[in-house]
């Protein structure tokens, strides 16, 4: 398989950013090629297209595999595994919010808890402990918010994401309703 000159340039980039990520860059390219392919692909395929070893490409389609990034395909007629990714980028989207969250966010957590819960020694190990309740809390309040997030619709979602800053005016807006329904305190300025 011969990849076309766009195809190669997303394949190529993907692979460089892969390794910005914390991912392989052959991880990255094995990611892109599939993503980009009309139809599942076989290991035979992706290292004939990337020029990669095949050992290569098993390592990285495991890791696509324990990310949930990559689906496993089965033709008929054919033993091979072939692979592909999903079809709904949202669903993408998704999952690789919920797996990086697992990783990354939920350990972090767990660690401030842990170290939240020791009495400190002294006055430095009780600023340090102020500075990590901060980060605790603002880790939580945005993995609430992430949970609340996540459970919307992909229409909803999308809308939610092309406000942009344009939801501070609704929140103004609400603001601005909740204040009229409120009764005023005596000498308080009218709004």
């Amino acid at each position: 398989m011969k990849l076309s000159p766009l195809t190669q340039a997303f394949v190529l980039h993907f692979g460089e950013m892969g390794s910005r990520w914390g991912i392989n860059r052959t991880v990255g390219q094995i990611y892109a090629l599939l993503y980009l392919s009309s139809e599942p692909l076989c290991a035979d395929d992706i290292v004939e297209s990337l020029g990669v070893s095949r050992s290569n490409v098993s390592m990285g389609l495991r890791e696509l595999q324990a990310w949930n990034l990559v689906l496993l395909k089965h033709l008929p007629g054919d033993r091979r595994d072939f692979f592909t990714t999903p079809d709904d980028v949202w669903q993408i989207l998704r999952t690789l919010a919920e797996e990086r969250k697992k990783r990354e966010v939920d350990p972090t957590l767990s660690v401030l808890r842990e170290i939240l819960m020791q009495n400190p020694a002294d006055e430095a190990e009780r600023h340090a402990q102020a500075r990590m309740a901060e980060m605790h809390g603002l880790i939580e309040q945005l993995t609430t918010w992430y949970d609340d997030v996540k459970t919307l619709e992909t229409d909803r979602l999308a809308m939610l994401l092309g406000l942009g800053a344009r939801v501070t005016k609704l929140l103004e807006v609400k603001d601005k309703i909740v204040s009229i329904g409120r009764p005023r305190r005596p000498g308080a300025p009218a709004s």
